[in-house]
């Protein structure tokens, strides 16, 4: 979603006539973040297959039929010159419905997902953040190494972290840990966070993105703390666009979940990170993590040892500046900037544009 927001920041400083419309699911944060965002929203039936049970796979297969059915009535009526994709079940009832028209997909994630694998065949452009995903490709198809797109309300924070410091109210000169699990959070981060809390806060200053799932229950133990410790942790249910930007600006190192957004928003802060991948996630965010791990850009955490291990793996960058510096300096040589430009022009010019 993040990207596609992305690109399209930039599509329109290219031709800001070009009508977009975007098709998403049903209800949920995408619809409100890209209406928020100024994008026309149209929603169609849509449900996963990949790794769904055999009694939810009749009917997550009929919601598919039934998103092809509407799809087919919205491809009619917008007539589009181009189609974009990043993923998600909702594409592939959408690029059957479009047959024939020209097709741009990105792979966000070192390994593509399901879906668009489903639709490499009908792409004429493949976009994909790191050299390492090409060998998921036939030598055939047209891929194109672009980077991570990041919106402009991210990319405004590079560099600034007295700035982003200030403007979320943490101190210039304390370490400040940043630690989040997506949108709607990371149990599993969550509550091994909150079981070493107490000494944790004795050494650092915690930005804490808990979800929407577990705030409550971060609520609650923040206002059990001591009011010393309350003033070290920093918590939020949720941050959007340039709050995120700060949050990573403000940060010397990170503990988050290994998504896609991992190869793109910690290389441009140059934020050295302890990634805990999502175990039930296929294998995207192993590769992720690995991929990073393997650059010296990131530490890996199982995600069944965060309850022992959490503590001391922060506890050890905390107390090795020199350690911390050099996985800096190792995400810093993985960004590629002006990701979201690169693919903006490819897919206008797949839609007719200049040179398309």
């Amino acid at each position: 979603m993040y990207p596609a927001l992305a690109v399209l920041q930039r599509l329109d400083a290219i031709d800001p006539d070009a009508e977009v419309l975007w098709v998403g699911g049903r209800g949920g944060m995408e619809e409100d973040l890209v209406r928020r965002a100024g994008v026309r929203f149209q929603a169609i039936p849509a449900a996963g297959v990949h790794g769904v049970g055999w009694r939810r796979l009749p009917k997550n297969v009929w919601r598919l039929v039934q998103g092809y059915r509407a799809a087919r009535d919205v491809v009619q009526a917008f007539q589009p010159h181009a189609l974009f994709f990043t993923g998600g079940y909702v594409a592939v009832p959408v690029a059957l419905a479009a047959r024939g028209r020209p097709v741009l997909l990105y792979v966000p994630d070192i390994e593509p997902g399901l879906a668009l694998k489903v639709l490499t065949p009908l792409a004429r452009t493949v976009a994909v953040t790191v050299e390492a995903s090409r060998q998921f490709f036939s030598a055939r198809k047209r891929v194109v190494v672009t980077g991570y797109p990041l919106r402009q309300e991210i990319t405004a924070w590079i560099g600034q972290k007295a700035r982003a410091r200030e403007h979320l109210v943490l101190p210039e000169d304390e370490p400040v840990v940043l630690v989040f699990g997506g949108s709607r959070g990371a149990r599993s981060i969550n509550r091994a966070l909150l079981q070493h809390l107490p000494s944790l806060l004795e050494r650092t200053h915690i930005l804490h993105i808990s979800g929407t799932l577990d705030w409550p229950q971060v609520q609650a133990q923040r206002e059990d703390l001591p009011a010393a410790l309350q003033s070290r942790y920093h918590v939020f249910p949720y941050l959007h666009g340039e709050a995120m930007g700060a949050a990573l600006a403000a940060a010397d190192f990170v503990v988050s979940r290994a998504g896609a957004s991992t190869l793109g928003e910690f290389p441009a802060f140059g934020l050295p990170a302890i990634l805990v991948p999502y175990p039930y996630a296929w294998r995207y965010q192993q590769r992720n993590a690995a991929y990073l791990a393997e650059r010296g850009a990131a530490r890996i955490l199982p995600d069944a040892a965060l309850p022992e291990r959490l503590a001391s793996e922060v506890f050890a960058l905390l107390d090795d500046a020199e350690q911390r510096a050099q996985m800096a300096a190792a995400m810093r040589r993985l960004y590629r900037p002006n990701a979201a430009e690169r693919i903006a022009e490819l897919l206008w010019q797949q839609a007719g544009g200049r040179d398309g």
